[in-house]
């Protein structure tokens, strides 16, 4: 007798299946339904009744949405990717000298929002803080060389460089004024046809200057910021709003604070004083009233005169003398760079973390971070050695045998009195690093390799192990980028570290600390001989991040193998659209998509250190029209 074949087996075996299961719910609908007759259909809702019912349950809802308070559109900042059928949005406009190589970056208040991405609509552009306001503070240099030699312009050079970098580094915009200036202002007419004296037409100069320009600060080039960047006068310049004018007792008329608005009514009032002629200082030819008296200025030292020769009376003999007084300006350049330096170790009396989460086979990245933190904590050339700022009574001197300890914790602290510097490496060269590898594909990062390792172990004592690394970003972002943490991190990536192999990257340090940092890991103080031999050196700290670690220190093998992994990985990195190796890029994505977190905070501190060399580079140029270095120029190093 031969089979039946089911009709359903013509079909194909998945629409075997849904015409069985349409088959069973048409079933199940005609003969398994109740009838009217039935005494339970009556308690059951249809038709208009059930219809009532879901218009009173979406009325009630309703309600209950408008009572809540109603939030501005832009509070809520959620990724476009969780609303993938709402409309597509625009990228932000491109803001002006936001590109630096290979890192780009958008400014705005939302810096803190997790992920750049959802704000800027680009994967490589990261939200950094916007730009603080830089408040001017001027100083006028008088370029003639009449009277002077070469040694001496040069040395008067340095000191203005010196002033320039130190005030940068407080968070101003120095700005040297000249006798172009002067000559800009109305009054300086009015002034030429007064006979004064030198001193009183070198004051009404600067003023005049100071005018033509203002409102902001006024002070003498050899004034400089002795303090921490928190101290209180700094922090309250650093607001650049002074509605009074105000003069600092004790700075000898070298430190003015005003608005154009009092500086231009306290030069009319001292050029139409009757005893101008007489007096030296515009302080004499005003009423007494014309200023405020502020007497707490202990974060600024003036290097005057007076200043010199009561702490420093080997120096004030050079300067003193006419034949020996360029040999004394050309001394007086390091010595205030050595107490700018002294004023910073000061600052921070528990010395340098060197951060170094996971340190197995990661020494080669944070090796320029030490070499850092070394000269960081070495003592500074100084004419006189183991001497306090004129701004001190008593001071701790840099001496070599203090104690300044470079630490080299796992984790990131949040500590005032610890200045802390950090070589973040991509996630790409984190891994191949970690096990040893270069061919990163993606079978074995997803099965092999754990997710954001570096942001996860960096914040576990700040924020224990039970956050995600999503949630992780917020903090490591205030970290680098908030203005309690700017002034106490120094932040790096480990492809293209600040490194100290070019004289153009150490000057890049020099203008972030505000003092030239030694460019060789020597010492100087009381213990130093006057001619010491290498054998008389105290021994620099070692360079090895390993040196308080519970890792054993790497072999000289391990070491270039690290340097091999670290080079290719950077050749990936910055250079992948160039390599003509095909999988490269795409390993780099993989890499990139499993490591979201700790791809997020390398794009950020990428953009948050070169939007920083940007800004000076900025500026630097704006003022060389003005520093003219050439045969009209009025000064320049």
């Amino acid at each position: 007798m031969p089979r039946r074949r089911n009709p359903c087996s013509y079909l194909p075996r998945r629409l075997q299946i849904v015409t069985s299961l349409a088959a069973f719910l048409l079933f199940s609908i005609l003969f398994l339904g109740t009838a009217q007759s039935d005494p339970y259909v009556k308690a059951v809702p249809y038709g208009p009744q059930l219809q009532s019912g879901a218009h009173q349950a979406v009325d009630a809802a309703q309600r209950a949405v408008q009572s809540f308070p109603k939030l501005p559109k832009n509070v809520v900042n959620a990724p476009a990717w969780l609303n993938p059928f709402g409309p597509p949005a625009h990228k932000p406009a491109e803001q002006k000298n936001s590109t630096m190589g290979e890192a780009k970056w958008f400014s705005d208040w939302k810096w803190q929002n997790p992920f750049s991405s959802s704000i800027t609509m680009d994967e490589d552009r990261s939200v950094l803080p916007p730009e603080r306001a830089r408040p001017p503070i001027y100083t006028y240099f008088d370029s003639s060389s009449k009277g002077k030699d070469e040694k001496t312009q040069k040395a008067e050079k340095q000191l203005l460089q010196v002033w320039r970098r130190a005030w940068w580094a407080k968070g101003f915009k120095p700005i040297v004024l000249g006798i172009a200036e002067a000559k800009n202002n109305a009054e300086y007419r009015k002034m030429q046809g007064l006979e004064l004296t030198a001193e009183m037409e070198a004051e009404m100069l600067r003023w005049l200057a100071w005018g033509n320009l203002g409102p902001g600060i006024l002070c003498n080039w050899l004034v400089l910021p002795m303090a921490g960047y928190d101290d209180a006068l700094l922090g309250f310049l650093r607001r650049g709003e002074y509605p009074e004018l105000t003069r600092y007792p004790g700075l000898d008329g070298a430190f003015y604070v005003g608005s154009k608005v009092a500086v231009d009514k306290t030069i009319k009032t001292a050029l139409a004083s009757e005893n101008i002629k007489q007096v030296k200082t515009i302080v004499g030819a005003v009423p007494k009233n014309s200023f405020i008296l502020d007497d707490k200025h202990d974060g600024i030292a003036y290097y005057s005169t007076a200043a010199i020769k009561a702490k420093y009376p080997g120096l004030h003999a050079k300067l003193d003398s006419e034949a020996t007084r360029a040999d004394g300006l050309s001394l007086l350049a390091p010595l205030i760079n050595s107490h700018l330096h002294q004023a910073w170790q000061n600052t921070f009396p528990s010395g340098i973390a060197v951060l170094h989460p996971l340190p197995k086979r990661t020494t080669t990245i944070h090796t320029p971070a030490m070499y850092i933190a070394r000269n960081l904590t070495q003592c500074p050339d100084s004419p006189v050695p183991a001497s306090c700022p004129p701004n001190a009574a008593t001071c701790r001197p840099c001496v070599a045998t203090q104690d300044r300890p470079i630490s080299t914790p796992p984790v990131y602290r949040n500590d005032s009195t610890l200045f802390t510097i950090a070589s973040v490496p991509h996630p790409y060269t984190l891994i191949s690093l970690l096990y040893s590898r270069s061919d990163l594909h993606v079978k074995f990062v997803r099965r092999e390799t754990d997710r954001d390792p570096w942001i996860s172990a960096t914040t576990d004592e700040l924020l224990g192990h039970g956050p995600s690394s999503f949630a992780r970003l917020r903090p490591m972002k205030d970290a680098v980028a908030s203005e309690y943490s700017a002034h106490r991190t120094l932040w790096l990536i480990a492809e293209k570290p600040l490194s100290v192999a070019t004289e153009a990257d150490r000057e890049e340090l020099d203008w972030f600390f505000g003092f030239q940092l030694p460019r060789a890991a020597t010492s100087n103080g009381k213990s130093i001989t006057p001619v010491p031999g290498p054998e008389r050196r105290p021994s620099p700290p070692p360079l090895s991040p390993y040196h308080d670690s519970i890792e054993p220190p790497p072999t000289p093998e391990q070491l270039a193998t690290e340097e091999g992994f670290l080079r290719d990985s950077t050749a990936a990195i910055m250079h992948a659209g160039m390599l003509k190796v095909k999988n490269v890029q795409r390993n780099k994505g993989v890499v990139e998509a499993w490591n979201l977190a700790d791809a997020e905070i390398w794009r950020f501190v990428r953009a948050w250190e070169a939007r920083r060399s940007v800004e000076r580079k900025i500026w630097d140029e704006e003022e060389g029209k003005f520093l003219g270095k050439g045969v009209f120029g009025r000064w320049a190093v």
